[in-house]
């Protein structure tokens, strides 16, 4: 096996073979693969192409664009892998504050994963390991080495050290030692260094005494020896001068000289001892005093130091509580805040952030709204006998089965045991629920009425169907493609919608058929109709990145004229659209049912004003299609 490995994510066997990969360092394991990372709430999930190398994590729009840089990249050492609790294809990556949310195609592929990525952390320590790295630990000299804070150290000048060369030595050392240390360890030192000095001064006096007694002892002798040496008669010699009977008497006349107690200097050694022991004991007094000071002088700054330690303790707790919320907020529009079964945003804020949300979409449709109505857009209009029947295609029994339906059960009356809850009326508009629930999920049917004038219902339903026109009136949909044309008058249409957070993003995957259902009497208005229901295409299937709607929707259009006046001619101001409109949708997701019912009532009613008004916009000017 190579020291350069790599693997591709896509899930098959040969995938997981190590390969040489040339251009590395020896050594360096490579691993990657096509991950789902988390963008944001806008664009949710997008396949990455995620590289893991030299201990570091990095992302790439696509395998193609390695080449150019990557987009993000994240260092492993001290990063934490989470896999998810509830979601067996995510995991978390976090180091400090950053986190990356990824999802891997099923619970395997994640497991290689997390493997994969473990093993390069435990390879990289095993090598730091072999490559002899050391670590240097220094551990500061003892106490005792100071040079002043034991009795040796000061013994090593002498019994007769001076106190000034003592003090001095102190001093300076000191001086340069005391920022090492705390207060009580320079008290302890301070005791040391009186006891010997206290010592010393025993010693000293001691020796002062010792010197003292001896002069005392021969100068009593001497006396002795003098009175001895008058009771001898004196010898004289021939040039006079006299001699002592014993040779010796003048090397002790000469001694006694210089065992005098004033001969040496004339110093009283008694008189110095006491001297110098009242001078050590007021050094001692001075320094025991300003050792008082120093202890007063540290309890004042270690006040202050507890009142700055608390300072600092409610402003680190504060902090802490800022960066959590400000992580909480970062992290808002991350995957765990989303719709599903675990979100951690409430019914409350899920409703907030929706209706913020659809509120910045209809900012940016006002302002792109009139440009659209302005734009020319042509379809050419298939002839009547067109959407008289079905057709022939594999849907067709369908298509027949759902408009019969809409026409017998949509056009029947509010009113009777159909408990159908009037929610908003606005002029000629009124809509009306049935509120209905199946496992958590809202299925409420909804049923608006509307009166149009100046236009048909010939033109209404072609601009309902006519996916040319989709994009000039329907404001929610992100982007749509006909996936198959059946007849001139059904297709198959995909569309995805927009996203609004936190609630997934949804698709739809429906048939849209046209049909004209001609009165039974000459009396009756003829019928005009679209009806939109779901289907299973073989070209869309349904993805992780959305939820999938079912839907069944009808907009149903009878054309009221009444007679002109005179001989003039049918205008626009003489005809009048009766509309129905119908929708069933299970929205799927987990969304909140009241979040769902609010949005409802809010959405439909403007949906019906946008495109009753473009239509009549469009149509204002040109010729009367019947």
């Amino acid at each position: 096996m190579s020291d350069n490995q790599s693997w591709n994510s896509s899930g098959s066997e040969e995938d997981l073979e190590p390969r040489e990969e040339p251009g590395h360092p020896v050594g360096i394991t490579v691993f990657s693969g096509v991950l789902s990372k988390w963008t944001n709430y806008i664009h949710g999930w997008q396949d990455r192409w995620v590289v893991l190398k030299n201990n570091t994590l990095s992302y790439y729009k696509s395998q193609d664009e390695t080449e150019y840089g990557c987009r993000g990249s994240l260092c492993l050492t001290k990063a934490v892998i989470t896999p998810h609790e509830f979601d067996e294809c995510r995991l978390d990556i976090s180091v400090n504050d950053s986190v990356w949310y990824l999802r891997a195609q099923d619970p395997e592929h994640r497991h290689r994963w997390i493997e994969s990525i473990e093993l390069h952390r435990s390879i990289r320590e095993g090598r730091r390991e072999k490559g002899g790295v050391q670590t240097t630990i220094i551990i500061p000299p003892p106490l005792v080495d100071s040079g002043y804070g034991s009795e040796s150290s000061l013994r090593r000048h002498g019994s007769m050290l001076s106190l000034t060369s003592a003090t001095s030595g102190y001093s300076a050392t000191s001086t340069s030692s005391f920022k090492g240390h705390s207060l009580k360890e320079k008290l302890a030192e301070m005791e040391t260094f009186r006891d010997i000095l206290c010592r010393q001064v025993d010693t000293l006096q001691k020796y002062f005494d010792s010197c003292a007694d001896a002069v005392s002892k021969d100068e009593l002798q001497r006396d002795k020896i003098v009175d001895d040496d008058e009771d001898d008669f004196p010898t004289t010699r021939t040039d006079g001068e006299f001699l002592h009977g014993n040779n010796n008497n003048g090397s002790k006349e000469k001694l006694f000289q210089a065992l005098s107690p004033r001969g040496i200097n004339g110093i009283d050694f008694k008189g110095e001892a006491i001297t110098f022991k009242a001078t050590t004991a007021g050094i001692l007094a001075t320094l025991s005093h300003c050792i008082d000071l120093m202890v007063k002088r540290e309890d004042n700054w270690q006040k202050r130091l507890d009142k700055e330690m608390e300072k600092r303790r409610r402003t680190e707790e504060s902090y802490k509580s800022t960066l959590n919320e400000l992580k909480k907020k970062s992290h808002f529009g991350g995957p765990d805040y989303e719709e599903g079964p675990n979100s951690l945003i409430n019914e409350d804020e899920f409703f907030d952030a929706v209706e913020a949300a659809l509120d910045r979409q209809d900012k940016m449709e006002e302002q792109s709204q009139t440009e659209k109505t302005r734009i020319l857009r042509s379809s050419p209009v298939p002839p009547g006998d067109v959407f008289s029947c079905s057709g022939s295609h594999r849907f067709a029994e369908k298509v027949e089965e759902m408009v019969q339906s809409h026409m017998t059960y949509s056009l029947q009356d509010v009113g009777g045991d159909a408990n159908w809850q009037l929610v908003v009326e606005e002029g000629e508009m009124k809509v009306y629920r049935r509120e209905v629930e199946e496992n958590g999920i809202v299925l409420d049917p909804l049923k608006a009425t509307h009166s149009v004038k100046g236009v048909t219902g010939h033109e209404l339903c072609h601009y309902f169907w006519d996916t040319t026109y989709r994009n000039d009136w329907e404001t929610t949909i992100e982007n749509f493609n006909v996936v198959e044309t059946l007849s001139d008058n059904a297709v198959i249409v995909y569309q995805t919608h927009k996203r609004v957070w936190p609630a997934s993003q949804r698709d739809v995957l429906y048939l849209s058929a046209m049909r004209k259902m001609a009165a039974d009497n000459e009396s009756d208005p003829d019928t005009w109709l679209v009806c939109n229901f779901s289907v299973d295409h073989d070209d869309a299937q349904p993805s992780n990145k959305c939820v999938r709607a079912k839907i069944s929707i009808a907009m149903i259009c009878q054309t009221l004229v009444s007679p002109p006046e005179g001989d003039k001619e049918i205008s626009r101001d003489n005809i009048l659209c009766r509309i129905t409109y119908v929708a069933n949708v299970n929205p799927g997701g987990w969304a909140p049912a009241s979040v769902l019912r609010a949005v409802a009532k809010r959405e439909y009613p403007k949906f019906l004003k946008r495109f009753t008004s473009y239509v009549q916009e469009k149509t204002s000017g040109k010729p009367i299609l019947f």
